[in-house]
């Protein structure tokens, strides 16, 4: 037998429509349109010219110069690119980019390691000098490093390293700010019970480090890896300044020297410039892609104590 609605029942039903009401409003109200209007922008302007190199490394070097930039030509002359910038000028492309990845993983690594050493040693030692030493590396930070370049070039001429690939490789593995990193994350996270325990156990300093702190600061690690990885992979200025032979130059340097004489009467295509770039992208992107789980985990690690 079924029961005529009440009036309680009605209004209960009516609060409960307003209250999903209420929350639809506020879940679509103005400042949440004009922040999803903003990050749709930012998207639309981060991913735009990806869109467009992907578009172009399709093209013909007229096609390139003559057809509507952000949609296909009528032909696909992606690989028949791809088999030209292998073979031109006897595959310099290919040693451009074999000396960035020199470049690039020596440096991330070594700069990585010297910096997790730097900052768990700031952390965990109480020496003499140690917040001096912290605030002038707090301080180099606000360096911009391309007002260093002329001084190291200076210093790395002194001793007959310029033109060389240690002139880009010494520079490239100091980085304050992965100091600052690892410091922050090493006195958060690195327990001093445990490092008292390795030391009753007969482990030395830097067994000590090695093993228990340097495991723990992983994700601090990584996250300083990527960091070094991207900014010595796309750094122009220092190897533009420090080299001069073509067979050391990384991948920026050469294909800037390419896109600069694309305009003159040499016959250097502009199609070779723009999957050179494109090619030059995909190796930061799969890095990426790699380091993340192992710099997700555990990245909030040391935020709450025990």
């Amino acid at each position: 037998m079924a029961l005529a609605p009440t009036a309680t029942n009605i209004g209960a039903k009516a609060d409960v429509h307003d209250a999903q009401m209420g929350g639809l409003h506020t879940r679509f109200g103005l400042p949440h349109l004009l922040g999803m209007g903003v990050m749709v922008i930012a998207t639309t302007y981060f991913l735009l010219p990806l869109y467009w190199i992907l578009v172009a490394s399709t093209k013909s070097r007229d096609a390139l110069l003559n057809s509507f930039g952000f949609w296909f030509s009528g032909r696909f002359d992606f690989f028949a690119n791809l088999g030209d910038l292998g073979t031109y000028d006897d595959g310099i492309y290919v040693r451009w980019l074999a000396n960035t990845a020199l470049y690039a993983l020596v440096a991330a690594v070594l700069g990585a390691f010297l910096s997790s050493m730097a900052g768990f040693a700031l952390a965990k030692y109480v020496f003499r000098g140690r917040d001096l030493v912290f605030s002038i590396i707090l301080g180099a930070i606000l360096v911009p490093s391309t007002a260093l370049v002329l001084p190291l070039y200076l210093l790395m001429s002194s001793v007959n390293l310029t033109n060389t690939y240690w002139s880009v490789l010494l520079p490239s593995m100091v980085s304050p700010f992965g100091v600052y990193l690892s410091r922050i994350y090493a006195a958060g996270s690195v327990p001093d019970d445990l490092l008292d325990a390795a030391r009753v156990d007969g482990a030395g300093e830097f067994r000590t480090f090695t093993t228990v702190a340097l495991r723990i600061m992983s994700p601090a690690l990584v996250t300083v890896f990527l960091f070094q990885l991207v900014a010595v992979w796309t750094n122009y200025f220092l190897p533009l300044v420090m080299l001069s032979d073509p067979n050391l130059f990384p991948i920026t340097v050469g294909l800037q020297t390419w896109f600069t004489t694309s305009g003159t009467n040499q016959l250097i295509p502009y199609n070779l410039v723009v999957i050179g770039s494109l090619i030059s992208v995909i190796p930061l992107v799969l890095g990426f892609l790699f380091l993340q789980r192992f710099w997700r985990t555990g990245l909030t690690a040391g935020g709450v104590r025990g």
